[in-house]
Order: C-alpha cells, then sequence, then structure tokens
C-alpha cells in the first residue's frame, strides 16, 4: 500500500456517517506523528548541521509535538549525497542539503544553493521569496515529489585551501581540489581534476593527498573541520558560492498530507532556520579567520588573472547549450541573473558606498 492510500484510510478510519461526511474535505492524517529527516551533514559539521537541527527543532516545538523531527545526519539511514533519492521514494520523509548536490537530477537546483559569479545571500532571498525564486524551487519540486524551501545561509563561502599559491590560471592544470555544483564544472574547464566530497570525509582525504585542496565553508566551520592543521594557504574570496542557500526539503505526498497550519508551519521553520543560521556563520567568521591567521595560515587573494579565468569558466558552465536547452533550466536561469541586476544596481549605489566610506572614516 503506497503512503497516500494509507493515510487516506487512517484517516476516514470506519464507515461511520461522520467519516462519510468528511469525504467532502481534504483528508489529513490524524494523531501525533515522527518525520524522519535525513541530511547532507555529518553530525556536528559547524553551521550546516545546526541549521537541520534547528529546523527540526522548529518543526517540533511550533506543533507542540504533533510532529516529531527526528534528524539522521549522513551515514546514519542514508550515505550524504543519497537523501534526495530517500526522500522521492518515501524511504525518508524529509532532508536538508545543498540543492546543488542534485544538479544530476536537474541542473536548475544548482541556483537555490549557489553558482558561479552568482548572487550574495541577501540578493538571493530577494529573488527567492519577491523574484519568483520561490515558485520555481516549488516548479522543480513538483517533477521530483518534493515540496522545498530554503533552509539555511553559508554567506559567501572562501576560495578554499590550496597545498601552493596560486599565481595564475595554469596553476591549476592537474590540481585535485574538492568543488560541487557548477563551481566545480568551472573549476574543471582550467584543467583541475575536481572532486565532489561530502563534508564529513574531506578532511581525511586533503590530510592523506587524496586531494590537493579543498572549499568547505568559511573561517569558522573551516576552523572546526581543521584544514589549518593539514596547509596554509587560505584563499578568503571565492568565485563559486557567494552566499550559499540550504534547502529543507519534504517529500510531497508527506507534505499534502499535514494540516493546512502544520504546512505553514514546515514554511516558517525553514525560513526562521535559513536567517537564523546566516547570522550564526557571519558572527563567527570574522573571530576564526583571526585565530587561524594567529595559528600561522596565510590568507590570500586570487590575482585578477585568475579571476578573469574564473569568469570565463563560469560563463560558458551556465550557458552551456546543453543545459540552456532545457526550458525550465532557461527559465530560472533568466529570473536569477535578472533579479541579481536589479539587486545589485541598488545594493552598489547604498549599502556598498556606505561601508565602503564608514570603513574610511571609522578606520
Amino acid at each position: 500500500m503506497d503512503r497516500r492510500s494509507f493515510l487516506t484510510k487512517a484517516a476516514l478510519g470506519g464507515t461511520t456517517a461522520a467519516a462519510a461526511t468528511a469525504l467532502a474535505a481534504p483528508m489529513y492524517a490524524q494523531g501525533n506523528r515522527t518525520l524522519t529527516l535525513v541530511t547532507t551533514w555529518g553530525r556536528g559539521l559547524a553551521g550546516v548541521h545546526d541549521a537541520a537541527q534547528r529546523g527540526a527543532d522548529m518543526i517540533t516545538a511550533m506543533t507542540d509535538g504533533q510532529l516529531t523531527v527526528d534528524l539522521k545526519a549522513a551515514g546514519e539511514l542514508v550515505g550524504a549525497f543519497e537523501v534526495f533519492d530517500a526522500v522521492t521514494s518515501g524511504q525518508a520523509d524529509m532532508y536538508h542539503g545543498a540543492d546543488y548536490y542534485f544538479v544530476g537530477q536537474h541542473p536548475g537546483y544548482a541556483f537555490f544553493t549557489s553558482v558561479p559569479f552568482g548572487m550574495t545571500a541577501q540578493e538571493l532571498v530577494n529573488w527567492y521569496y519577491h523574484g519568483g525564486g520561490m515558485e520555481f524551487h516549488d516548479e522543480l519540486g513538483q517533477i521530483f515529489g518534493l515540496k522545498s524551501f530554503l533552509g539555511g545561509n553559508t554567506g559567501a563561502q572562501a576560495g578554499g585551501w590550496f597545498n601552493k599559491e596560486i599565481n595564475g590560471p595554469e596553476d591549476f592544470a592537474g590540481l585535485k581540489f574538492r568543488m560541487p555544483g557548477l563551481g566545480g564544472e568551472a573549476l574543471g574547464k582550467l584543467g583541475a581534476s575536481v572532486q565532489n566530497l561530502p563534508g564529513g570525509e574531506v578532511y581525511q582525504a586533503l590530510a592523506s593527498g587524496a586531494i590537493d585542496g579543498t572549499e568547505w565553508i568559511g573561517p569558522w566551520a573551516d576552523e572546526k573541520a581543521g584544514f589549518q592543521e593539514i596547509t596554509k594557504f587560505y584563499y578568503t574570496a571565492g568565485f563559486h558560492e557567494p552566499g550559499s542557500g540550504l534547502s529543507l526539503a519534504m517529500n510531497r505526498e508527506v507534505y499534502d498530507s499535514l494540516t493546512p497550519s502544520q504546512q505553514k508551519i514546515f514554511e516558517i521553520a525553514a525560513g526562521e532556520a535559513h536567517q537564523h543560521n546566516l547570522a550564526q556563520f557571519l558572527s563567527n567568521n570574522a573571530a576564526a579567520l583571526s585565530r587561524l591567521q594567529a595559528a600561522g595560515v596565510k590568507t590570500l587573494e586570487f590575482p585578477d588573472t585568475v579571476w578573469d579565468a574564473f569568469g570565463k569558466a563560469a560563463n560558458e558552465v551556465l550557458t552551456d547549450p546543453a543545459k540552456m536547452g532545457d526550458e525550465l533550466y532557461k527559465n530560472i536561469y533568466d529570473s536569477y541573473f535578472a533579479s541579481m541586476k536589479s539587486s545589485s544596481a541598488w545594493i552598489k549605489l547604498s549599502d556598498s558606498a556606505y561601508t565602503a566610506q564608514r570603513d574610511r572614516v571609522l578606520g
């Protein structure tokens, strides 16, 4: 018996007059329920696991325990990259993760984490809530039987950790580097051997020499992961993830079985986890960076020649005819970059100009 049939029969109960009358209204699952949440994160990974746990706890608290969310970290029920299939198949009820891990299912999912030379965290929520992004996220979800919302954000991610300094684009040739998503595709165009590893496997791969470098998130999460124990070359600005969104997604049949108030709680919990998580990352990064520098980490910026190569490669990846030939991808791409251009036009003249002058005046 499939999940929808079970829930419908459970809600109907017997053939009483009351049940017959209820046939005219939507059927919702009755009683307290436990929902299984699987994640792409190892338990305890700084920030990203916190966002998943916060979303789970918010749903449990706001429903007064009618819905109890049981979080299973990567590897506890399914592997990190198996959560999408686990939820679409009904093996689990929900997942929390970075949707760019699932570009194999549809390349449009990249836009709901981050794309190279894409949106900052503020620009992303502008598009998501006021520029059609949420509707596109839902359109993708309908294809795969999911109901998805933004449920976390890392802010701008660092360029990463390297076993040598990067002086030009040619230094990426043959470099074994961990970078998921379309950013990884772009790096591959510079000759890098790109690896897509779950967060919980990155430290060991870097320590063993299986990879020559990695990006992860930013100073706070990177310090917690311990990468400074292995290499001291840290590029603090990256092209690949300028404001990475995380997603909280539910199996659509499970979502449809919830009451309207429970559905709204799911949406609100995801949104609150997003905002709390962004503040968590941004509030911790500066102090962590100071500790890394005090420990001998050399913080660097890529030269302009490298940025130019990043830009050329990113454009080739984003406008690849194989992707642009998919109507939904093309629609998401057009909407995303139109919104980014609009947001950036004002932010550049307001926030960016203000902070530059504030820092000049105050020192």
